[in-house]
């Protein structure tokens, strides 16, 4: 079984982001929730070589406009 480990940096915005083991390799566009908020991937990078079944990416990613209330700071989705 593949297992794809995943640091996640939120630009943007003040987040700690996140490391996530994930079925599947992450890709730009996709959406993912990190504690209360929902990301569009904006560019994902493999950060070193599999090794076994594990694979290392590192994602960047935003808020969708929809997480950011109109004093830029974060809108919990309901």
């Amino acid at each position: 079984m593949t297992i794809y480990k995943v640091s996640y940096v939120v630009i943007g915005m003040d987040h700690p982001g996140g490391i996530a083991n994930l079925d599947h390799k992450p890709y730009v566009g996709e959406q993912v929730r990190l504690s209360d908020l929902t990301l569009e991937i904006l560019e994902v990078l493999e950060i070193m070589p599999a090794r076994g079944g594990f694979h290392y990416y590192h994602v960047t990613c935003q808020p969708l406009p929809t997480e950011i209330s109109s004093d830029g700071s974060h809108q919990p989705s309901s």
